[in-house]
């Protein structure tokens, strides 16, 4: 597959406002950021987009570009299979409990610590099956699956159902991959949440790590689809997200149980009142 990369100078005051840019490019096409290109430019980013994608979007994406007034160029690169060159930069991720995760191009190859975070915290509660309501997590829905992690750990520490969905293509292929190499049987789809939400039956647990602007737009969704006593774990967002989120959680009914944090980042666990 032919790529077109954009070579773009970035500077922004907030973290948020480098995630927001960056997600509307994704929207455009983008599908992999290089935010520390050999240049070794401050605040230098590259953008790559399938060549077709450029040439079908690349009007829109000069008239984004034109307000931030950032300086930037496009480059073509040679034809080359990207897959085969990140396959080999990032091999099988051996995870907890036997489970093996090939990232491909979706994000959550169980590392990073917005994922290790669910993930821990899954493994923490040894109490998925019980038949106390507020802790029986039987129907589970992992929002933005990306390699499907979340929902193949879901599954083997003992969830009924398991939805997972993804906006991105890539993503749904990789996590089906995922979840027949974990030997689990999970329900993957290509699906936006709201568009796909009147259909859904409540879940006992909704795991979101996405970025927290698509959070805030979705809580009203979460609280909706959540049962009586279910829980939403979110992550994906720094530790300075936190009050924001949390004002938003508690304007939708869900109240606070705990916050976890790695790092920079952080992690809120909410129930439905």
């Amino acid at each position: 597959m032919r790529y077109h990369v954009i070579h773009i100078r970035t500077s922004f005051a907030e973290e948020w406002q480098r995630d927001v840019f960056d997600q509307q490019l994704c929207d455009l096409g983008v599908d992999t950021i290089d935010a520390a290109p050999e240049t070794g430019q401050d605040g230098h980013t590259d953008y790559y987009i399938p060549s077709e994608l450029w040439r079908r979007n690349q009007t829109a994406i000069r008239e984004f570009l034109s307000p931030f007034r950032f300086p930037f160029s496009v480059s073509e690169l040679p034809d080359e299979n990207w897959n085969a060159a990140w396959e080999a930069e990032h091999p099988k991720e051996e995870l907890p409990l036997g489970v093996t995760i090939i990232p491909h191009c979706a994000f959550g190859a169980g590392h990073h610590e917005t994922t290790s975070m669910m993930i821990d915290a899954l493994i923490s509660r040894k109490d998925v099956r019980r038949t106390n309501v507020r802790c029986t997590f039987v129907n589970v829905l992992d929002n933005g699956c990306g390699t499907g992690v979340l929902g193949i750990f879901a599954k083997k520490l003992g969830a009924d159902h398991v939805l997972a969905i993804d906006i991105d293509e890539k993503s749904v292929e990789n996590a089906k991959e995922n979840a027949a190499l974990n030997g689990v049987q999970i329900d993957v789809r290509l699906a936006d949440l709201s568009s796909l939400s009147s259909q859904l039956s409540p879940f006992n647990l909704i795991l979101a790590n996405i970025h927290r602007n698509v959070l805030l737009a979705q809580m009203p969704t979460y609280a909706h689809l959540l049962t009586h006593g279910g829980q939403v774990w979110l992550s994906g967002f720094y530790h300075d997200d936190c009050p924001t989120l949390i004002a938003a959680a508690n304007d939708c009914g869900l109240r606070l149980l705990d916050t976890r944090s790695k790092g920079d980042w952080s992690m809120l666990r909410l129930e439905k009142n």
